[in-house]
């Protein structure tokens, strides 16, 4: 008993501090991420705006809301794997006396492309209809997302999302550094995909050197037909299965070219298509 009540107050020490570091993650990216639009609106991304419609004061509330409730969820799991981790049941190591600076580089680039090959294959099985309305809707909920969109899951998503870590540390030891890498790059790509403008350049558009990433519009697209573009950082799951938009080409281009019109209109307009 002794033993249970010692792992329990080691998981209740560590989660108020958890809690607050995933909740200051997401606030801090969406947030700045939403000031960039905003500050380079009449420079050029008024024209990379890739819907008619404006989220609305009521969606973004909605989004932050949701969100806000999936970082409580993630850190939840978070204090899951601190007690594992200071049990010795994971393996999350500091300083190189273990592996050297090309493991961590090396493990944190698998890490990312077991994360895409998680998010792809789930995600693809949260639009089964059976499965739809208890993970999913929360999220397609917005139809034209913003930044803010970024975690507003329902709590069955969140828990699906948030359960990658753990799997993996469960197989593959990480440096501490690469887990927290992990998480600024998880949560900056999440934030982009779901601004609403075409923040990418060119060279990011099929046909181009960095054509295996996903941008702004592949993600988009996905929010705005309800299907198709099943990816998070890259687009070799939709290419390989067939799922990928195929508008998506011609769409990412036409934005990427865009210039600003004379007359923009305000990235905060709330209106409804």
């Amino acid at each position: 008993m002794s033993d249970v009540s010692d792992l329990l107050r080691t998981y209740l020490s560590a989660l108020p501090a958890l809690w607050v570091a995933d909740t200051a993650r997401y606030l801090v990216a969406a947030a700045l991420m939403a000031a960039i639009v905003a500050v380079f609106w009449r420079a050029g991304l008024a024209a990379r705006k890739l819907q008619a419609r404006h989220a609305t004061a009521r969606d973004i509330r909605r989004e932050i809301l949701a969100s806000l409730r999936s970082s409580m969820v993630f850190s939840l799991l978070a204090a899951g794997v601190f007690v594992a981790a200071v049990q010795g049941w994971f393996t999350i190591y500091w300083g190189f006396g273990r592996a050297g600076p090309l493991y961590l580089v090396l493990s944190l680039a698998f890490m990312l492309v077991a994360h895409d090959t998680w998010f792809y294959w789930t995600h693809r099985a949260m639009h089964h209809p059976r499965l739809f309305a208890v993970f999913h809707r929360t999220h397609h909920l917005s139809r034209t997302p913003t930044a803010w969109a970024a975690y507003s899951f329902s709590v069955p998503e969140a828990i699906v999302q948030g359960a990658f870590v753990p799997l993996f540390l469960v197989f593959m030891p990480m440096h501490e550094i690469a887990v927290l890498l992990f998480l600024v790059v998880q949560i900056g790509r999440n934030v982009m995909g779901h601004c609403g403008v075409e923040v990418h350049p060119a060279a990011f558009g099929p046909g181009r050197w960095l054509a295996w990433n996903t941008t702004t519009t592949h993600h988009d697209l996905h929010h705005e037909t309800g299907r198709y573009n099943y990816g998070l950082y890259f687009r070799w799951w939709d290419k390989m299965m067939g799922t990928e938009h195929p508008d998506y080409r011609r769409k990412f281009e036409s934005i990427a070219l865009r210039r600003t019109p004379a007359a923009a209109a305000s990235p905060d307009r709330a209106t409804v298509s």
